[in-house]
């Protein structure tokens, strides 16, 4: 897996700004991106980031990368909470519930739009999408805004200058270790 793409799709979760982002990878052998994943987590758990794939396709897998400090806040919201009970999970443990996703992605014909939360989108902007069917939003961005589109707008402007700074620091040499900042709670 190339560390030029967890830059170009990472940056905001990377520094701290963002729960979570969420990428595909194209791969030839299961067992490489089984071993980066390790890797991965070994060099940045202790900064509070984890990666982890929720699927393999033939020749793609969906990675998550994330920061559970931040999931298990997120999924303490009452809305968020809400949101997962109707569809299905039991529990709001966030590695519960990360099982519970996976599953989802791995079994649902469509792909499961509560993964919203376990992205750090407000849970009035999932639940809009999830009502709406991604229909009649106020903006498009990294997400659709149902809800507070000027907290939005600045998020959005945020995440799009923390990627541009990532991105560039990385190809001026920058390590991916000097990228990711240790954020604890």
């Amino acid at each position: 897996m190339s560390e030029d793409l967890i830059i170009k799709h990472c940056s905001p979760t990377l520094a701290g700004l963002k729960t979570a982002n969420l990428f595909t990878c194209v791969y030839t052998q299961k067992q490489d991106i089984e071993c980066y994943v390790r890797s991965f987590n070994r060099r940045f758990s202790c900064k509070g980031v984890i990666m982890l794939p929720l699927e393999f396709g033939k020749t793609r897998a969906l990675i998550y990368v994330f920061r559970p400090t931040a999931l298990k806040r997120d999924l303490s919201d009452p809305q968020a909470q809400s949101i997962l009970t109707s569809m299905g999970y039991k529990s709001f443990d966030s590695m519960a519930c990360l099982t519970m996703l996976k599953s989802r992605v791995q079994m649902c014909p469509e792909f499961p739009h509560e993964i919203g939360l376990f992205l750090g989108y407000p849970p009035e902007d999932v639940r809009g999408f999830i009502l709406h069917k991604g229909n009649c939003c106020k903006y498009c961005g990294c997400w659709k805004v149902y809800g507070n589109e000027e907290k939005a707008l600045r998020a959005f402007s945020k995440y799009k200058k923390c990627s541009d700074i990532y991105y560039s620091k990385w190809l001026q040499g920058t390590p991916i270790n000097k990228l990711v900042v240790h954020k604890s709670a």
